[in-house]
């Protein structure tokens, strides 16, 4: 299908962008990648009469060192995820996690902004971010915001963002040296969204858990931090009681929909063993 008609607009400035959505209103939607927004056009589930592209900004892209932290702009892509030194050294579950993202054809052109600030339930980022301890910039007219992705998303598609409001970085924590990490994914075929994918980030010392900390992705409405199951395994040298607890713990909050990637009983089943495999193989590599 084609679009409905639309004004296009693109801003050089994030304090141009901000104004323009200020002042445009309801009928203005900020165009990252457009992995999610140009789809919805098509199908006439989404019709603003103004979009504002944000890919001429050049102080939304690239990946910053702060002291104990990264800064990642919103407009940079799962591709230059890929392609730094910085995450692969720093924050190397991000760099694992976007080799599993849809294809190489969308990790060129999708956002990290786009992947997290859309709220979507299947996208790989906002449990990832979650995990991590991440936060959000979010910046209008009038300044800037600091929001925890742990307190970000509402509801399917609903957000902390406020209108004339947008994400313009993502401060992530760079975890402890000699972590362990996971990204466990369960998905139909390659560019499908999860059927079931969690994440684990964890320290550990003389083989006992120090501190542990699980995400999940497409298994409820929103992205999910397992944090009963993530006490379960603390104290522990995950024995498999442990992991068995750890993962009934995880599933007991999960709440995914019947769909074309199966039933409810069986989305958390394997979700639960995606909990599993993640904690086994961060385990592995922690030291």
């Amino acid at each position: 299908m084609i679009p409905g008609s639309f004004s296009y607009h693109r801003p050089a400035t994030v304090s141009d962008a901000v104004k323009l959505l200020a002042d445009l209103g309801d009928e203005a939607r900020p165009l990252a990648g457009g992995h999610s927004l140009v789809p919805m056009m098509k199908l006439r589930l989404a019709s603003p009469e103004h979009l504002v592209d944000l890919g001429r900004i050049e102080g939304l892209k690239g990946i910053r060192r702060l002291s104990n932290a990264l800064e990642i702009g919103a407009m940079t892509t799962q591709h230059d995820l890929l392609g730094s030194d910085e995450i692969a050294r720093s924050i190397p579950i991000l760099h694992e996690a976007a080799l599993l993202i849809a294809d190489p054809q969308v990790r060129y052109m999708g956002t990290v902004g786009g992947n997290v600030a859309n709220g979507d339930p299947g996208n790989d980022l906002p449990a990832l971010m979650m995990t991590l301890g991440a936060s959000y910039t979010l910046t209008r007219s009038s300044g800037s915001r600091t929001v925890a992705a742990r307190d970000f998303y509402q509801g399917a598609y609903f957000t902390a963002l406020e209108p004339g409001e947008l994400l313009t970085a993502v401060t992530v924590p760079i975890p402890p040296s000699g972590h362990g990490y996971a990204y466990e994914k369960l998905k139909r075929k390659i560019g499908d969204y999860a059927t079931a994918a969690a994440a684990v980030v964890l320290t550990m010392k003389a083989g006992v858990v120090e501190s542990c900390a699980i995400g999940l992705t497409n298994l409820a409405e929103t992205a999910l931090l397992a944090d009963a199951a993530a006490r379960a395994v603390i104290g522990s040298k995950l024995e498999a009681a442990t992991l068995k607890t750890a993962a009934a713990a995880a599933e007991a909050i999960m709440t995914p929909a019947a769909d074309a990637r199966g039933p409810v009983e069986y989305r958390k089943h394997v979700g639960g063993i995606m909990v599993t495999r993640a904690l086994a193989r961060a385990a592995a590599r922690a030291t």
